[in-house]
């Protein structure tokens, strides 16, 4: 299924430009923004949108400060300032727990939760505080990183303080890593939201503000700030801070923007959240951005804003107009004021995108699409080279995250090749399909060569049938043979699949689990989960076809995917299972010390797949020949 992408009118180059140059003319000055990419994310590396905006907003003449507020919060966390906080907290509440304990019985895990704030002392914080600062030095040093039981060992750290911080906030969870920050309320209710801003005992957020927001813009002044939404888990501390800022700093104006925000763009005009702030960005947001800095300047109403939910004294609009970004006309990503050095890595890890939209773009799960406005795009070739170079060289960077949604066939030639002939002499890592097309021995010593180390591929199934109902046009032998190619090229590939697609038996789930384990010599790491029927993806578009229905809960306003059942097939629950099944019995050379992905990367890079085994847990080297899950089954 191709996606549609026309959405709006399209604004003409024209229009901008006229647009640009009157509203400057109109407000006579330039304009200050401060950018903000807000928490939970794993801080190993600037995510690409601040850097993105920044250059664009910098080329139009305006000052612009980026705050990876993701980033500081981590940081602060483990930290002495911080955990003399928490240490502070504890007797608040003790006693918060014991007024609740008047009211009803304590239940199991608030008993937990006083039990163990009772041994929270400070001689126990001492400890945690040089362990937390012992921790940020291993993955920022480039001896102690690559000593496998330091690093795992600084990874705990992480765990144990954030278990020891969700003690003073519970009934919130904070957890690092994996990224698993729960504040106790739904992320897609509005409702909840808004109570989570408000409830000053779970919301860590708003202590975050205090310390790393308010006083940047009590610093700066901005006259704009923008605040980047990647993942719905963000609402909560995005919507913290932009009810605090409008608390504090009414006058400034508040844009929000990002993949989350376009994926609620139907349910944004009507939502109360938009009482926090006072526009958004959807869909691609370079332009637009620039053109809605340059309209609050001058003071117009936002209406010839293209991708923009605007609201004024009368009330919220969305804009008609659309505009989709000519790459060629992109600068490279800005990072010129990010703490580039206080990312939790050793090295400089710098993301890259030179596509928009995918090539493919027929899968009938995904729904990337729905974040463009016009199809696949791509920069020429020689550009992406230059831009590289550019920022290998500005910014002492030789590890590069490609972030683009699935790598072009021709372009992964051409750019394999362009980095050997140049000499870039970096390390790099992207996303890609299985692709026919590249099963050249010349095109993996290329891409050996260059420095590609690490591929994440969407694998999905193992199964014919399953592959063509999801429109995937490969093939298990193509799968077979592009694993073979990277393992002996060196380059170490990653799996991502799921259980569960429409019409999927249990046979079929199993086929793919027997496909990986065929091949466990070539496959190196796996990601696995079950299939969400994601509110804009092809299949809920067209429910019929698959024999599915879903269920919309009207009070989960700001669902982004939904249950469902189906006449054939697994049902989520039968999914699930299977799911959970996998987990408990594989290939034990895919569980690893160490799963987040830049740590792998950098790993490989180091050290090439000569040290997989270090990687993995120590029973499989131990316990001898483990039974595959296909086999048990």
């Amino acid at each position: 299924m191709r996606i549609e992408y026309s959405k709006g009118q399209r604004a003409s180059d024209e229009l901008i430009q006229l647009h640009r140059k009157t509203s400057f003319e109109v407000s006579g000055r330039k304009m200050k923004v401060m950018l903000i990419f807000p928490p939970d994310w794993y801080p190993s590396e600037p995510y690409l949108s601040l850097p993105s905006l920044t250059a664009v907003l910098r080329r139009a003449g305006h000052t612009v400060i980026q705050k990876d507020v993701n980033l500081e919060m981590w940081d602060w966390y483990f930290s002495e300032d911080f955990l003399k906080k928490v240490l502070r907290k504890v007797p608040q509440q003790l006693d918060r727990l014991r007024k609740l304990s008047r009211k009803r019985e304590l239940t199991d895990g608030e008993m937990d939760v006083q039990m163990a704030l009772c041994d929270l002392t400070r001689q126990r914080i001492d400890e945690l505080i040089k362990k937390a600062e012992q921790a940020k030095s291993i993955v920022r040093g480039d001896d102690k990183f690559y000593d496998i039981d330091r690093l795992e060992w600084a990874i705990q750290v992480f765990r144990e303080v954030t278990s020891v911080i969700s003690l003073v906030y519970a009934p919130a969870r904070i957890c690092m890593p994996p990224m698993e920050t729960d504040l106790s309320y739904k992320v897609f209710v509005s409702s909840e939201v808004i109570d989570a801003v408000h409830d000053e005992q779970v919301n860590v957020y708003r202590d975050v503000f205090d310390h790393i927001v308010k006083p940047a813009i009590e610093s700066e002044k901005p006259d704009v700030i923008g605040i980047s939404i990647v993942l719905q888990q963000q609402m909560f501390s995005s919507m913290t801070f932009c009810a605090l800022i409008k608390q504090h700093f009414p006058d400034i104006h508040i844009t929000i923007g990002g993949n989350t925000v376009t994926r609620l763009r139907d349910v944004l005009p009507e939502s109360p959240l938009f009482q926090y702030f006072d526009s958004a960005v959807v869909y691609e947001g370079e332009t637009a951005f620039v053109q809605l800095v340059g309209a609050v300047g001058a003071k117009w109403d936002l209406s010839q804003v293209p991708n923009t939910i605007y609201k004024d004294d009368k009330g919220v609009h969305v804009s008609t107009l659309s505009y989709a970004e000519d790459m060629g006309e992109l600068p490279p990503p800005d990072f010129d004021g990010l703490p580039l050095e206080k990312y939790f890595v050793p090295t400089r890890t710098l993301p890259y995108l030179a596509t928009r939209g995918c090539y493919w773009g027929r899968c009938e799960f995904c729904d990337h699409g729905e974040g463009y406005t016009a199809g696949y795009r791509s920069k020429k070739i020689q550009d992406v080279l230059a831009e590289i170079k550019h920022l290998r060289d500005k910014y002492g960077a030789r590890h590069f995250h490609f972030t683009d949604e699935s790598y072009p066939p021709a372009l992964f030639r051409k750019l394999a090749r362009g980095l050997v002939d140049s000499k870039m002499d970096i390390f790099w890592t992207t996303h890609m399909r299985f692709e026919k097309s590249l099963l050249e021995d010349a095109v993996w010593q290329d891409a050996k060569d260059s420095g590609c180390r690490y591929l994440h591929f969407g694998y999905e199934s193992g199964n014919e049938r399953v592959l063509k109902l999801m429109d995937k046009a490969t093939t298990t032998e193509i799968m077979t043979q592009h694993l073979k190619y990277t393992a002996e090229a060196g380059i170490w590939n990653h799996c991502m699949g799921f259980f569960g697609f429409p019409g999927e038996t249990r046979d079929e789930a199993w086929q793919s689990v027997q496909f990986l384990e065929q091949n466990k010599d070539y496959v190196h790491s796996l990601g696995f989960g079950t299939f969400d029927l994601g509110r804009h993806n092809p299949v809920a578009k067209n429910p019929e076809k698959w024999g599915l229905t879903a269920y919309k809960n009207p009070d989960w306003d700001l669902a982004l995917d939904y249950y469902f059942t189906v006449k054939n097939g697994l049902s989520i629950e039968e999914a699930e299972r299977v799911f959970q099944e996998f987990e408990r019995n594989h290939y034990a050379g895919w569980d690893l010390r160490l799963y987040i992905r830049e740590y792998i990367f950098l790993y490989i890079c180091k050290f090439g797949l000569v040290k997989l085994p270090d990687l993995q847990y120590r029973a499989v080297k131990t316990a001898g020949v483990q039974p595959t899950l296909a086999g048990k089954m």
